[in-house]
């Protein structure tokens, strides 16, 4: 049984939206665009429909500032929902692993594109919580400003407390229990608290299916007890326990201090568990929020084929995306964002020359399109282009001052700044702002620290990666920090070793530096590489010869043999623009392209032994000589 315990005063809690039901079929094959304030919503439903739905996500979005706004803000990324009347229009756009028979039927989709967010619903969805999915992805993107410091089990046990959320009239329905999660709770053994609180995301409480199931449904149990015990009480252990960890302090001697006595508390938890009477909490539904006088229009069905080919795009669709794209561009040449869309659809499959020709004619067709700004420039860094500069640094911060929450665009200026060793304690500051708008992204710690290499500050730029280590997210990310951090702290031996003997001169080259800070953040290697992406953990070595064979594929893989009198060694990297690149006793000059520029050139060449016994090792460092 189920009781409401009204809350009037939630010092730590967060929401996640409303029930969406479908209102009713529009008779008219039309599409309309509504906005809000922070939302943008597509549907071919009606006007009543959209305005229900994006009413809902304003109220959600509210209730998450009001009640912990620290750890909440507005995003870089737009927030774009696209919602459809049926199953049938939702299966046009929805991932095609989803389509075989048998599997499972998607009422909802949060999609996580490199430059927006998309929510997919389903209006004519059926069940008690029919987008529960996208509440609980919606719970992180919220709380993305906060993983620097929140534990995993917290994080993932808010979006597993809010994914039941219902938004009613007059109040909110927050915390309502999962069955599934009590029922395997009671059947399955606990993990120990202790455990339980250290679980990171290199754990396999975290990634295997079964443990998984463990962890998401005793972190929920944890939080609920929690919540329910401190109102009960009029205490604040979970509101205390944020406040320690929120200052890096280890989870485990957090609970200790906020909880007390975990023992006990693993009893209690054990307790409620088999305890059949849960409670949930109300509070007022948010005022504030005006329906009517959200924006709506038609739009042309060119503008609306254009948006969903994008959607078709980042869900691995490419052959329905292209020939979206090719009927919305035969209906409307003009279309920005089809052009956008293109240039993304062949950048992904490798043709930067002709993405960078889409991407311009994008900026051509409409200047205030901040996406169209930055992938352009971001197309003409990879290529190396430097005849076009000035229009390079104009477009990024074009790209920035049309949406100054966008942080690839400050990190992808400040990779520009630091390839042509100029303005670097811009550079700097740019980078610096990067990780404070998404504090999560590796990617960016590592080019703040890069920048500050570039600026002759080794012991800052080690400062920035130690840092960056505390919200590294696996395995993969620690290694590759830790592999940066070598590296410096090699250079800076290096290079002092030289300086005091005073007869050799390395230089960095900066190329290296630029390409690896021009993606937006970091992205996974797609399949289908032919040699894996392998943490750089194995024994190392350095190869001295002749470079051989040096070829570049996409999206960033470079191979290549280091020829000593005859014998080769062959070596690969999946990130070209990750390779640390130095020269001794010679300047390489602006334009250096490691893909065309080393060639027959004599270099040391540092790599990593991995699994592949089909390759010689995976290139950490080349240092060109003459």
């Amino acid at each position: 049984m189920l009781r409401n315990v009204v809350v009037r005063t939630l010092a730590f809690l967060f929401f996640l939206s409303a029930t969406l039901t479908a209102a009713g079929r529009d008779s008219n094959a039309t599409w309309l665009e509504l906005r809000s304030p922070h939302f943008t919503l597509l549907t071919d439903s009606n006007e009543k429909q959209a305005r229900h739905v994006v009413g809902q996500l304003e109220r959600m979005r509210a209730v998450f500032h009001t009640l912990f706004p620290e750890a909440t803000g507005d995003l870089g990324a737009p927030i774009i929902v696209l919602a459809l009347k049926d199953k049938k229009d939702f299966q046009t756009l929805e991932p095609a692993a989803y389509l075989a028979k048998g599997q499972l039927d998607l009422a909802g989709l949060f999609l996580r594109a490199p430059d927006k967010n998309y929510i997919l619903l389903r209006l004519d969805a059926q069940g008690e919580h029919p987008f529960a999915t996208v509440y609980h992805e919606y719970t992180h993107l919220m709380m993305s400003k906060a993983m620097e410091w929140m534990p995993l089990w917290l994080n993932e046990s808010l979006a597993e407390f809010y994914q039941n959320t219902d938004i009613q009239d007059k109040q909110v329905l927050l915390g309502q229990p999962s069955a599934d999660d009590i029922l395997y709770l009671r059947q399955n053994r606990l993990l120990p608290l202790p455990v339980l609180l250290k679980v990171d995301h290199s754990s396999p409480y975290y990634h295997e299916e079964q443990k998984g199931s463990v962890f998401y449904a005793e972190s929920w149990a944890l939080t609920h007890y929690l919540m329910v015990a401190d109102h009960g009480k009029t205490t604040s252990r979970l509101t205390d326990y944020v406040k320690l960890v929120s200052q890096h302090q280890d989870p485990v001697a957090a609970a200790q201090t906020a909880f007390g006595d975990l023992n006990r508390l693993q009893s209690e938890l054990s307790g409620y568990v088999n305890h059949s009477d849960y409670k949930l909490f109300t509070m007022k539904t948010p005022a504030g929020v005006d329906e009517p006088s959200f924006q709506v229009k038609q739009i042309p069905a060119a503008d609306a084929n254009a948006l969903r080919a994008d959607v078709l795009v980042n869900t691995q669709r490419t052959a329905d995306a292209k020939a979206l794209l090719d009927e919305t561009l035969r209906d409307d040449p003009s279309n920005a964002l089809a052009h956008e869309t293109m240039g993304f659809l062949t950048f992904r499959e490798g043709d930067f020359a002709d993405a960078k020709k889409w991407y311009s004619q994008a900026v051509q067709l409409d200047s205030q399109s901040y996406l169209a700004h930055y992938y352009f420039a971001v197309m003409s860094l990879r290529e190396g282009d430097r005849d076009h500069d000035d229009s390079i640094e104009s477009s990024l911060q074009t790209s920035i001052k049309l949406n100054a929450q966008f942080a690839p665009a400050y990190d992808a200026l400040a990779g520009f700044y630091a390839s042509r060793h100029i303005k670097l304690a811009e550079a700097h500051i740019l980078n610096v702002q990067a990780v404070i708008l998404d504090p999560g992204n590796i990617g960016y710690r590592i080019n703040s620290a890069n920048v500050l290499m570039e600026g002759d500050q080794p012991e800052n730029a080690v400062r920035v990666l130690d840092a960056a280590a505390k919200v590294a997210k696996n395995p993969r990310e620690t290694a590759m920090l830790q592999s940066e951090r070598d590296r410096f702290q090699q250079y800076e031996s290096a290079r002092r070793q030289a300086s005091a003997e005073g007869t050799v001169q390395t230089t960095a080259i900066g190329g290296g530096i630029a390409g690896g800070m021009i993606g937006v953040g970091e992205q996974p290697a797609p399949a289908g590489l032919k040699h894996p992406t392998e943490p750089p953990t194995g024994p190392h070595h350095t190869a001295r010869g002749v470079l051989r064979d040096v070829q570049c594929s996409y999206p960033a893989v470079i191979t290549l043999n280091v020829d000593v009198a005859g014998r080769k060694t062959s070596l690969y990297s999946n990130n070209v623009y990750k390779i640390e690149y130095s020269a001794t006793n010679f300047e390489p000059g602006d334009n250096f392209n490691p893909c065309k520029a080393m060639e027959g050139m004599k270099a040391f060449v540092e790599y990593a032994e991995v699994s592949d016994k089909t390759i010689a090792g995976q290139i950490l460092s080349i240092q060109l000589t003459k």
